[in-house]
């Protein structure tokens, strides 16, 4: 059984793209048993990632889910299980035969997770879409880039991860929660669209009590105030500055050498204290820079690439990083005092573990051969 605190949890995972592993990941990561089923024969990977690090820390089996035998195997699993996760599109699992409905017939206790763009029902629910799709009518992306520019796309941390898998692994655990008491599951339905909304509540906050009054770029926390903004360095690097508070300020002034700014709190004088500090920033290094920021409250920081990230001292001593099969990434989070999690496996080939689970839950070497001969597992 493996370590973390949720160990002894059981979840199935239909395999998808981004937002439904990255929860199972999490899930995985601290602790769960999840058994992630792919194809019987596993098709091109459309990012190309021979060993992609969201499917790590879980067993794969190979399953054929269009065919009779192949759902029932699935089905068989959901059985013994506390959780389900899927990411199709609205009405794919039920015509696969593993919605919720024939599952929860089986098994009444188990969570199902549902991972969408849009939500299970809705004008928009059928239609395709990606992260930039959903987050722009969420309002979570047009506040983000420069003052005059078009909007710039977050990457995909924002729908996929952010408001996508990390909501989906919440709600999961929430229900697991519910269950304790009612001794019910029920189906979480986790939209990339609302959790994407729900990461700017703060700015609907601040936009009813005036302080975000600008357009994109001109306010406090988009770049548009020069203390809380990045900056180039000599050796074209960057850091990040977020000196708001007076005392902070107060240190960053000391840190750039400036002499005699403008108060930072006077929004006619950010122009003139941009060209300031940007001026201030450029006679240095980053590392420089970012060493004769140490031990203050200035809020200098370098900008690290996430290639980098693994090297800094913080990073380092807190072991935030971790190389797994030989590619350094994430390590889980967050800490747990009593039950830590232990560093995941390697992402499993496709479908090499297809005997051993279902061994586990039953099936004779007998049922495996008839299984393969129906084309029903890897």
């Amino acid at each position: 059984m493996k370590a973390g605190p949720l160990s002894g949890l059981k979840v199935v995972e239909l395999a998808g793209l981004a937002p439904a592993p990255f929860a199972c990941m999490i899930l995985a990561d601290l602790g769960a048993d999840v058994v992630r089923v792919d194809r019987a024969t596993p098709g091109a990977d459309v990012l190309g990632i021979p060993a992609d690090p969201l499917a790590r820390g879980r067993r794969s089996i190979g399953v054929n889910t269009k065919t009779p035998e192949g759902v029932e195997v699935v089905l068989g699993l959901a059985d013994r299980a506390d959780v389900l996760i899927e990411g199709f599109r609205p009405g794919v699992a039920e015509r696969m035969g593993l919605g919720p409905e024939v599952v929860h017939s089986r098994n009444p206790r188990l969570v199902y997770g549902r991972m969408t763009g849009w939500g299970q029902d809705g004008p928009l629910a059928a239609a395709a879409g990606h992260d930039i799709n959903y987050v722009g009518i969420a309002g979570a992306l047009e506040p983000i880039g420069r003052a005059g520019e078009r909007p710039v796309p977050p990457l995909n941390f924002v729908g996929d991860f952010g408001g996508g898998g990390l909501l989906l692994a919440m709600g999961v655990l929430a229900a697991l929660h519910e269950r304790t008491s009612s001794g019910r599951g029920q189906v979480v339905d986790a939209s990339m669209v609302e959790g994407a909304a729900l990461l700017t509540t703060s700015l609907h906050g601040m936009r009813a009590a005036g302080v975000w009054a600008g357009e994109r770029g001109d306010n406090l926390l988009d770049g548009g105030a020069p203390f809380y903004d990045t900056y180039e360095t000599a050796d074209g690097k960057y850091v990040a500055i977020g000196a708001i508070e007076m005392r902070f300020w107060g240190d960053l002034v000391n840190v750039l050498g400036l002499e005699d700014p403008p108060s930072h709190l006077d929004k006619a004088q950010w122009p003139k204290l941009r060209e300031l500090i940007a001026g201030a920033v450029a006679k240095h290094s980053r590392d420089d820079l970012v060493a004769r920021a140490e031990g203050t409250d200035a809020c200098l920081t370098p900008v690290l690439s996430p290639w980098e990230a693994a090297a800094h001292p913080q990073n380092k001593v807190r072991g935030t990083f971790v190389d797994i099969g030989g590619t350094v990434q994430p390590a889980p989070a967050p800490r747990f005092d009593r039950t830590p999690a232990e560093t995941p496996h390697a992402p499993r080939t496709a479908g090499v573990d297809t005997e051993e689970v279902l061994t586990e839950i039953g099936f004779t070497t007998e049922d495996l051969a008839a299984l393969r001969t129906a084309g029903a597992i890897a």
